[in-house]
Parts: C-alpha cells; structure tokens; sequence
C-alpha cells in the first residue's frame, strides 16, 4: 500500500490497484447470441419429438 502525508499531517493509504483488462464487446455478444440460437433450436426440436410422439 502507499501511504502518503497530505497537509495538516494526515496519513492517506491506498491500496494497489489491479492490471485493467480490455475486454471486446463484440466477443461477448457474438457468443451470447450463438447460445441463443442454439438453445432455441433445441427446445423447438424437443417440442416437435414430443408432439409427433403423442399424435
């Protein structure tokens, strides 16, 4: 930690801050959305078995 004197003698500590990380917003998106379709697709599939089924 750093501690530096401000004026009138006060002691400020401050604690050692973490590496930033660039994240791309893109990368997030694009793999949320591929989720998405493909949950999708399975759940109109399991509903289409399941219909064909009791029929």
């Amino acid at each position: 930690m750093s501690i530096i004197r401000e004026d009138g003698g006060r002691l400020n500590a401050f604690g050692k801050e973490p590496a930033m990380e660039v994240i791309e917003k893109e990368a997030g998106q694009n793999k949320k959305f591929r989720l998405l379709i493909i949950g999708s697709a399975l759940v109109i599939g399991c509903l289409i078995a399941f219909t064909v089924t009791i029929s």
